[in-house]
């Protein structure tokens, strides 16, 4: 369906993605798939000072939403017999010096306890800083290396943040140890793994484990980053960037079509047997989050499952119902800054789409590679 047509049998999502648009956001793209058929719009620019619209079939950085593919080929692998959600993750990952109570199941529910590499935030508003994400430190080191060992001895060298299972925190070093733990399983890359039991029986061809790969492949909207250097500002295309300083808390490029046709699979049984899509659908009473998802509950009384995810002027939003019958997928390009000044505006920008097309629900706001 083209965004033309698209636009004017669904006007009302147009409009919403049109009202989108404006200082700091540079374009949005969006796909619903309903008991309407599908529909697909983008609004805005695809990079600044361009005229064009963002692609609707366009790759972009999914962030956080990685967690759920990881989380997803995890679970396979516990469903062929070759990992335990009970397991020791130290039992398979002996070279750390893990707590041996941290568990297969901890890491994808992030009760863990771990440090976060990416910076952990107390209540107190103790702030403990982790790696370079954000700032002109950042916009100039966008392109260096980082091993996945790296990040999970970084986090190590920091006091855990609470007993295994004791608590919950959301911490990019618990996904990092899940892609050791399948390469280890496996004895492959968690790339190869990933296209051998999820991108390659679903087809997912738009869908990149770039691992430490800058580029982004065409079509694709650009993003930006913003600071200031003696006084001025300065505002950068960050599109190109080595996404190995998150790994696999947040690495990959997608569609919003092969998001939708992940989602849909996953939520529909054909990824998972119904335990185990069951136990990832479980949430913690903490944060509502399972094993690799986001379980909301709506204001009118339904459920959504959901992972979105924001990495450095990329946001990718994901949503499903349960069943996997409708589904919202969408990217949206932005200038971002180190005080993320947008995160407000994306709330609202996330509830009135996932309004919308959930009925009354209310969307999460993106959960930042952080």
């Amino acid at each position: 369906m083209s965004a033309t047509s698209a636009e004017q049998d669904r006007p009302e999502l147009q409009k919403i993605i049109q009202d989108v648009v404006g200082p700091g956001f540079v374009g949005i793209q969006m796909r619903v798939n309903d008991e309407r058929g599908e529909w697909a719009g983008s609004a805005g620019a695809r990079e600044l000072g361009s005229p064009e619209k963002p692609p609707t079939d366009g790759h972009f950085r999914i962030g956080s939403s990685t967690k759920t593919f990881t989380a997803t080929v995890v679970l396979q692998l516990v469903a062929e017999g070759r990992l335990g959600l009970e397991d020791p993750v130290a039992d398979h990952l002996p070279g750390f010096g893990l707590d041996r109570r941290i568990t297969v199941r901890m890491l994808l529910q992030h009760t863990s306890g771990i440090f976060n590499f990416t910076g952990e935030h107390y209540e107190d508003g103790t702030v403990v800083p982790g790696i370079t994400w954000a700032g002109r430190e950042w916009v100039e080191s966008r392109f260096r290396t980082y091993r996945p060992e790296e990040l999970v001895e970084l986090s190590l060298s920091s006091p855990a943040r609470f007993e295994p299972g004791a608590d919950w925190s959301y911490a990019n070093t618990n996904y990092v140890l899940a892609r050791l733990l399948v390469e280890k399983v496996t004895g492959h890359p968690l790339a190869e793994e990933m296209r051998r039991s999820v991108l390659g029986p679903l087809g997912l061809t738009g869908t990149v484990v770039p691992t430490t790969g800058p580029e982004l492949p065409e079509p694709h909207a650009h993003a930006y980053y913003r600071y200031e250097e003696d006084g001025e500002e300065r505002t950068v295309d960050v599109t190109r960037q080595n996404p190995s300083w998150i790994s696999s808390g947040g690495d990959m490029v997608s569609t919003t079509r092969d998001l939708h046709v992940f989602v849909s699979a996953l939520l529909g049984g054909r990824l998972l047997p119904a335990p185990l899509l069951a136990e990832m659908c479980t949430p913690h009473p903490k944060a509502g989050y399972g094993l690799g998802v986001f379980v909301q509950e709506t204001p009118g009384g339904g459920t959504v499952i959901t992972h979105n995810g924001g990495i450095a002027g990329y946001a990718a939003l994901m949503y499903g119902t349960p069943d996997g019958s409708r589904t919202l997928t969408a990217s949206l390009t932005y200038v971002d800054d180190a005080g993320q000044s947008l995160a407000g505006e994306f709330q609202e920008v996330t509830r009135r789409l996932v309004g919308e097309v959930f009925g009354s629900g209310e969307g999460a706001a993106a959960e930042p590679a952080r």
